[in-house]
């Protein structure tokens, strides 16, 4: 089984100087192994452009972890 997470602030408000709007976390972790975990910052780009630059990111994480 393989597992992912992603969690951020996609926009448009709702950000602050330690989480500006952009800041997203992504991690995976197969069965049996450590997870992984990356930080992007995409900026305040759009919300629409922020969840879909999010989705590639962890698609690519996952190919990592698979």
């Amino acid at each position: 089984s393989i597992a992912v997470s992603v969690t951020g602030i996609a926009g448009p408000g709702g950000g602050s100087k330690e989480k500006p709007v952009g800041l997203v976390h992504i991690a995976a972790q197969k069965m049996g192994q450590s997870p992984i975990h990356i930080e992007q910052r995409f900026g305040d780009i759009g919300r629409s452009a922020v969840r879909e630059a999010t989705v590639v990111a962890a698609l690519s994480l996952l190919k990592n972890v698979i």
